[in-house]
């Protein structure tokens, strides 16, 4: 048990550059602003739901660039038509397919078009076919994927540039996939504007105005919404002639506008246009509206022009980043919309570190409480615990989310579980008469099967939230994960050599007289076989009704899964709910439900269903008509392609965390205790949903981290449960009846399940109390899936495994006393 001094300073030394390293996180941002930058190089990074910034998913329009790529066809057709005297107005549309008559000849010159837009061996952006003297030019699914990547690929620089003009500090913009981009920009205080620089294609053009409707003339609105402009569809100039564009003031009114300047070409042509169309109206179109149509005075030369309108000056800032910024290869659409304001994010902070000191408190009372002395040495590894899990998110350079929080909080009660396993098996080492130096070694040698099986199962289900998960739930994976594998080796390693050094100095280990745990007999003589029929029955009929709240009232889904918009709004003075709610049923589209948000000057919009852009304009429409001045401190919006995704990958990520379960632990143990740790836990997973169900609780993306946490746990639960009864079979205990050995195990885990149990709950608890909306709705959850999971583990579990091992439950001597 002796370690050399060498180790001992080695371990010393790194916990205290952990600390150190740690520390920063715990000052004002006044202070670690003084501090040197090598102090705070490896601070933690927050996400946006902390301080605040927008987040939002872009995807690739894949009906308007079908539309592009339509018209592109077309025009490659047209000329063809028109070189062989036949006539391009014959030419007609069919969904993603274009008609028209043609001889083999064209026919011929068109499969060579397609073969070559085809990759070696892959197919062609369209496909030729001649039918009866009809030719038939179909676009192909492949083409438009390809076409879909090279837009997204080219969207990347052209969004990046208009961020750059904005001037956020730190954005992360990346692809997702094949045709999504993603971009998250801390601090931004208005998401609407952030929505329009990188929602709108900025496709610019110069056009003539024609004297009315006819051939080759299209109707456009105005911007301003004054009306309509015949507008020639034939382009005059088109934006890509734009060299720079900039806000400015007119000096004669006083109004916004923006200045632009063509390079030298487009100069060159705009002075011609100009000067050949003197008395004539000149439209300036932007995305298909027309922004200003003046009339031509005079030829303009200098390449040089402005634009006026009824501008805001934020809109005329917009405006110019858009057009120096350039145009969009294809039109984007925002699916996926989150955004915090600073003020919610610094009160998030507030309510995590509120939650979270509660918690260590609360646990650090319930070790005390339970273990003495050996719990307050355990507490302090606690807290070097959650040091060491900030040192090492700061060092992988990974972001701390409200999840996160929630992750970290959840770790301490999680955490105090390896050290309630080692004192329980220290425990009855003494009891049986061991010296203090041998009850620790075994002890710990007992105790470690237990404690990697029971943490490889929590890691098994963050390793799929991970791979499933996104954004802030990945967040909370990745401190959970970094939580667990500390807290394994602050339990293992460093509590170990402080009780080793204690031990040698006091030459005892007085587990048996803690404050608490030293009044619990050792071993109780609870029967839980004798109860087991009943148990089992009450746990399925709970179970079955549980599946009945699924369908009546059925689960409350929140955005995430329904689509729609979720907004807080907060202003000066209350809200006159009444009112508010009058104007969003006159201004948005759809079923829009308001309820108060805590404070009288917070309020809850939701809008589910089909929602986009229009509808978050059309509730911040309705909000300024009845109180000016609002904020909305979060927007979520969701598209229904998102929450599509997001419910498929929720139901695959439990799917395979149940899978993977089943799998460790037919590994791990026998078929009959994998087989018997899944049938527990889907009924405490039933039961919990059905907990879920009849509360109301929003069912969403953090229930879904909740589940997944859940699992872990309570196959955590079984595992040490079962760990326990496989060491008395392997010990003699196969020639007893397997209700006996299933009895004694059970009451002598009894003590960990029901300590374990209380430490994580009283982790759990400040967070639904005390931490917000967010971190109460992965609480709540979990805290009925505990109390769930653990009665499980005690009364069901022993009777399942009886029943799949086959053999008929016998009742103990024992169980005559319980």
């Amino acid at each position: 048990m002796h370690r050399p001094a060498w180790v001992v300073m080695t371990y010393i030394v790194l916990l205290l550059l952990a600390v150190a390293t740690a520390l920063p996180n715990f000052l004002p941002l006044s202070v670690r602003s003084s501090l040197p930058d090598w102090a705070t190089s490896q601070t933690v990074s927050l996400g946006l739901d902390l301080q605040g910034g927008a987040h939002l998913l872009l995807a690739v329009n894949r009906e308007d660039l079908a539309r592009s790529r339509l018209q592109e066809l077309r025009e490659t057709l047209a000329t063809e038509m028109s070189t062989r005297n036949l006539s391009p107005g014959a030419i007609r549309t069919e969904g993603q397919a274009l008609s028209a008559p043609a001889d083999d000849a064209l026919f011929s010159t068109l499969q060579d078009v397609a073969a070559a837009t085809a990759l070696p061996g892959g197919p062609a952006d369209f496909t030729v076919d001649l039918s009866d003297g009809v030719l038939r030019l179909v676009l192909t699914e492949a083409g438009l994927d390809r076409a879909a990547t090279t837009a997204a690929d080219s969207s990347l620089e052209v969004i990046r540039h208009r961020v750059d003009q904005v001037g956020v500090s730190e954005p992360v913009i990346s692809r997702v996939g094949d045709d999504r981009i993603l971009v998250q920009m801390p601090g931004v205080e208005n998401p609407g504007q952030l929505r329009e620089l990188l929602g709108s294609t900025a496709k610019m053009s110069f056009q003539m105005v024609a004297p009315g409707p006819g051939p080759g003339v299209t109707m456009l609105e105005m911007r301003d919404g004054s009306g309509s402009v015949p507008v020639e569809d034939r382009v005059a100039l088109s934006g890509d002639r734009l060299d720079r564009a900039a806000a400015a003031f007119d000096p004669d009114s006083g109004r916004p506008m923006v200045t632009f300047a063509f390079d030298r070409q487009g100069g060159t042509t705009f002075a011609e246009i100009t000067a050949a169309n003197i008395g004539q109206r000149f439209a300036v179109v932007l995305d298909g509206e027309v922004l200003t149509a003046p009339v031509i005075q005079t030829a303009i030369s200098g390449g040089q022009g402005q634009i006026t309108g009824e501008f805001t000056a934020e809109q005329a800032q917009t405006l110019a980043v858009l057009l120096t910024s350039g145009a969009l290869p294809a039109s984007l659409s925002v699916i996926e919309e989150r955004s915090v304001g600073a003020a919610l994010g610094a009160d998030s902070i507030k309510a995590g570190l509120i939650a979270g000191a509660v918690g260590l408190a609360l646990v650090v009372a319930m070790m005390v409480g339970l273990y003495g002395g050996w719990g307050l040495l355990a507490s302090a590894v606690l807290a070097l615990n959650v040091m060491l899990t900030l040192t090492v998110l700061g060092l992988l350079g990974a972001t701390l989310t409200l999840p996160g929080i929630a992750g970290i909080i959840l770790c301490l009660g999680i955490a105090v579980d390896s050290n309630i396993l080692i004192f329980s098996r220290i425990r009855e080492e003494t009891v049986k008469g061991a010296s203090a130096v041998m009850a620790l070694i075994q002890g710990y040698a007992r105790a470690w099967s237990t404690i990697l099986d029971a943490n490889i199962t929590t890691l098994l289900a963050m390793v799929l939230l991970f791979m499933f998960g996104a954004g802030a739930i990945r967040g909370f994976a990745v401190t959970m994960t970094i939580g667990i594998l500390v807290s394994m080796f602050t339990a293992v390693v460093l509590m170990r050599m402080m009780m080793e050094a204690l031990v040698r100095r006091r030459r005892r280990i007085p587990m048996a007289i803690a404050p608490l745990i030293g009044r619990v007999p050792l071993p109780s003589t609870f029967s839980f076989m004798r109860r087991g029929r009943l148990a089992l029955a009450i746990s399925a009929t709970l179970s079955l009704g549980a599946v009945g709240a699924l369908v009546v009232p059925g689960p409350n889904l929140g955005i995430d899964f329904t689509g729609g918009v979720q907004m807080v709004m907060r202003s000066d003075a209350p809200i006159p709910l009444a009112e508010l709610r009058a104007a969003l049923a006159a201004e948005v589209p759809g079923d829009a439900s308001l309820q108060a948000f805590g404070d009288p000057t917070e309020a809850l919009i939701r809008v589910q269903g089909e929602a986009g852009q229009a509808t978050v304009a059309a509730v911040e429409a309705a909000a300024a008509q009845v109180v000016p001045g609002t904020i909305f401190d979060q927007i979520d919006l969701v598209g229904p392609t998102v929450s599509g995704e997001l419910a498929t990958t929720g139901l695959i990520a439990l799917s395979l965390a149940v899978l993977a379960m089943l799998t460790y632990i037919w590994v791990r143990f026998e078929w009959h205790f994998a087989v018997g740790a899944i049938a527990v836990l889907f009924l405490d997973i039933t039961k919990t949903f059905g907990v879920i169900a009849v509360t109301g609780w929003e069912v969403n993306l953090t229930t879904i981290v909740a589940l997944l946490t859940l699992i872990g746990y309570s196959v955590n639960d079984k595992v040490v449960v079962y760990d326990r009864i496989r060491e008395h079979l392997r010990s003699g205990g196969g020639n007893e009846p397997l209700a006996v050995v299933i009895d004694r195990s059970l009451n002598q885990v009894l003590g960990r399940c029901i300590f374990t149990s209380a430490t994580t709950l009283a982790a759990l608890l400040p967070m639904a109390i005390w931490g917000g909306p967010a971190v109460a709705g992965f609480a709540w959850p979990m805290i009925a899936g505990v109390l769930i999971a653990t009665g499980s583990s005690l009364f069901v579990s022993g009777p399942v495994l009886a029943w799949l091992a086959g053999r008929t439950p016998r009742v103990h001597p024992l169980q005559q006393a319980g």
